[in-house]
């Protein structure tokens, strides 16, 4: 198991900045506004050749109510899965109460730790670095995550207690090599208007309280990513904050974790879009849905809260059939109700994630769709623009994830949009392909009698 390393501190010191730096890649959200991180963000990366687990931690606030005891109780969590804690003091504002008082914290733990006075990049931190020696923590590490200044000396000091510890074995290249490559997880987003459930059924899934929730919307704002087995699968959720539409977004925090919202939905391989059973398909469920198909992922839709109605199948039948007026460009799209405070319904919502992602890579054979295409265009045949007929000759699958097709024809400019959409419409019943984004590109085929007149 990779050696773990939990970054923890008061807001606004730098913590993220600094997982961001030893995992080497821009993971976590980071703002000059204190408290941007709230859920627990892990990453495994590698340093001098050692595995390592990183936690990154909501910064501890003093409080015992609300959302704050929540968050505390998540940086609890860390410390408890951690083999080091590196406690992280912003040196320019000095040690002050709070400092103190989650030192003590931490200390009681028993965990090995690495005191760390971040911000240190001129002669304005030297008063903190030496206000930091009373923590009796010892000496604290000089460095500056976002200029990278003194890293080296903390993966050194990492290293020096990875090694005490004689828990966490170095990786060896070569048996990475020799070993099979482990199955590639399916990334899955669960994504939302705000305060719908997301993270409640995320928790669901994975049987344990991993992820804060509450009452209050907009409590998730980094796009969280949690691994787990399903039915011998590997999968990986990821768990995302509320999107609004802009003219309600409110304040830098909101813009960016929309931001990190989009782009786990750009990762993903299926998005989940969750609806509220009390409001389903309100105007900003429908832009996620049409979001989602632009990008091409496969999508399934879960409407939550499901064990507050009354009448079940009723209701069901009124969703799908308005499901199906809202959204003909997913038409067919899988639609599964769920409690995700109750933990019902996951194995059917799983079981259509599954047969969602199989049906995103699906291909079809060249000579059955041209067959269709025949077919198609007997029973419908595309109408004459200005008097001269289209034709069209001849198409292929070109890829999938999601299923893309190149469709040959005399004036691809010509053909009307209607006639695209009865073609992707009946492609999608033909060949069952309910609910999976469809892209279909024009392009103009080769004149044969062209090309012989200009041999000529």
């Amino acid at each position: 198991m990779p050696f773990t390393i939990a970054i923890v501190g008061r807001p606004n010191v730098g913590k993220s900045t600094l997982f961001n730096r030893l995992a080497g890649k821009r993971l976590a959200l980071v703002d000059d506004q204190p408290g941007l991180t709230r859920d627990r963000r892990e990453a495994l990366t590698s340093l001098s050749g050692r595995a390592v687990r990183l936690i990154d931690t909501a910064g501890l606030e003093t409080g015992d109510a609300g959302l704050i005891a929540r968050m505390r109780e998540q940086t609890k969590a860390a410390i408890d899965q951690a083999d080091l804690i590196v406690f992280l003091i912003d040196a320019r504002a000095g040690v002050v109460g709070a400092d103190e008082s989650f030192a003590e914290l931490a200390r009681r733990s028993g965990k090995p730790m690495v005191l760390a006075a971040n911000k240190c990049e001129g002669r304005a931190a030297e008063p903190g670095v030496l206000e930091a020696f009373a923590l009796g923590l010892g000496e604290p590490l000089r460095l500056s995550a976002e200029h990278g200044l003194g890293i080296g000396e903390l993966i050194e000091a990492i290293e020096d207690v990875a090694r005490t510890k004689g828990d966490a074995l170095p990786l060896d290249p070569d048996a990475e090599e020799e070993s099979e490559e482990p199955e590639h997880p399916l990334r899955i987003a669960i994504v939302g208007r705000p305060n719908v459930g997301k993270s409640t059924l995320v928790n669901s899934l994975i049987g344990e309280e991993r992820l804060i929730t509450g009452p209050e919307a907009g409590i998730t704002r980094d796009a969280i990513a949690v691994e787990l087995q399903w039915g011998g699968r590997p999968l990986r959720l990821f768990d995302t904050a509320g999107l609004r539409r802009k003219m309600r977004m409110e304040g830098k925090a909101e813009q960016l974790s929309v931001g990190d919202a989009l782009r786990a939905i750009r990762f993903a391989e299926v998005a989940v879009l969750l609806l509220d059973e009390q409001q389903p398909f309100e105007k900003q469920d429908l832009q996620i849905a049409d979001l989602i198909v632009q990008e091409g992922r496969a999508l399934v839709i879960a409407v939550n809260k499901w064990d507050l109605v009354a009448e079940p199948q009723k209701r069901l039948a009124e969703l799908r059939e308005t499901c199906d007026r809202l959204l003909p460009q997913i038409r067919g799209v899988l639609l599964v109700p769920v409690s995700g405070l109750r933990g019902r319904g996951l194995d059917k919502l799983m079981a259509a994630v599954f047969a969602a992602e199989e049906l995103w890579n699906k291909r079809l054979p060249t000579r059955a769709l041209n067959q269709w295409l025949a077919e198609a265009v007997e029973a419908h045949p595309p109408p004459a623009v200005s008097g001269r007929r289209i034709k069209l000759r001849y198409m292929t699958e070109a890829n999938a994830r999601p299923p893309t097709f190149i469709l040959f024809c005399s004036r691809p400019k010509a053909l009307p949009e209607s006639y695209v959409r009865y073609l992707v419409n009946a492609l999608r019943d033909t060949f069952d392909m309910k609910g999976v984004p469809i892209r279909l590109h024009l392009r103009k085929g080769d004149n044969p009698y062209a090309r012989e007149a200009k041999d000529r």
